[in-house]
Protein backbone atom coordinates (compact mmCIF):
# COMPACT_ATOMS: atom_id res chain seq x y z
CA UNK A 1 0.00 0.00 0.00
CA UNK A 2 2.81 2.40 0.85
CA UNK A 3 4.53 1.81 -2.49
CA UNK A 4 1.34 2.56 -4.39
CA UNK A 5 0.84 5.78 -2.45
CA UNK A 6 4.44 6.79 -3.12
CA UNK A 7 4.09 6.16 -6.87
CA UNK A 8 0.80 8.04 -6.99
CA UNK A 9 2.35 11.01 -5.20
CA UNK A 10 5.32 11.06 -7.56
CA UNK A 11 3.00 10.93 -10.56
CA UNK A 12 0.92 13.79 -9.16
CA UNK A 13 4.00 15.96 -8.60
CA UNK A 14 5.20 15.31 -12.14
CA UNK A 15 1.78 16.17 -13.60
CA UNK A 16 1.65 19.41 -11.61
CA UNK A 17 5.19 20.26 -12.72
CA UNK A 18 4.29 19.62 -16.36
CA UNK A 19 1.18 21.78 -16.07
CA UNK A 20 3.21 24.61 -14.52
CA UNK A 21 5.78 24.31 -17.30
CA UNK A 22 3.11 24.36 -19.99
CA UNK A 23 1.49 27.40 -18.42
CA UNK A 24 4.81 29.22 -18.20
CA UNK A 25 5.59 28.45 -21.83
CA UNK A 26 2.16 29.58 -22.98
CA UNK A 27 2.39 32.82 -21.00
CA UNK A 28 5.86 33.45 -22.39
CA UNK A 29 4.64 32.93 -25.96
CA UNK A 30 1.66 35.23 -25.35
CA UNK A 31 4.12 37.82 -24.06
CA UNK A 32 5.96 37.66 -27.37
CA UNK A 33 8.93 35.53 -26.39
CA UNK A 34 10.65 33.32 -28.94
CA UNK A 35 10.33 29.54 -28.79
CA UNK A 36 13.75 28.98 -27.18
CA UNK A 37 12.98 31.57 -24.50
CA UNK A 38 9.57 30.04 -23.84
CA UNK A 39 11.10 26.57 -23.52
CA UNK A 40 13.71 27.94 -21.12
CA UNK A 41 11.00 29.48 -18.95
CA UNK A 42 9.09 26.20 -19.03
CA UNK A 43 12.20 24.30 -17.95
CA UNK A 44 12.78 26.74 -15.10
CA UNK A 45 9.17 26.36 -13.94
CA UNK A 46 9.38 22.56 -14.12
CA UNK A 47 12.62 22.54 -12.15
CA UNK A 48 11.18 24.91 -9.55
CA UNK A 49 8.18 22.67 -8.90
CA UNK A 50 10.33 19.55 -8.61
CA UNK A 51 12.75 21.37 -6.28
CA UNK A 52 9.89 22.64 -4.13
CA UNK A 53 8.47 19.13 -3.85
CA UNK A 54 11.87 17.78 -2.83
CA UNK A 55 12.30 20.52 -0.22
CA UNK A 56 8.86 19.88 1.26
CA UNK A 57 9.58 16.15 1.35
CA UNK A 58 12.88 16.74 3.11
CA UNK A 59 11.27 19.09 5.62
CA UNK A 60 8.43 16.69 6.41
CA UNK A 61 10.43 13.46 6.46
CA UNK A 62 11.22 13.58 10.20
CA UNK A 63 7.52 13.76 10.96
CA UNK A 64 6.54 10.95 8.59
CA UNK A 65 8.98 8.30 9.82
Amino acid sequence: MAVALLLLTIALVIVVALLAAAGAAKLARLDGATWPTALTRAAVAFTAVITLAAAVTAALSPFLT
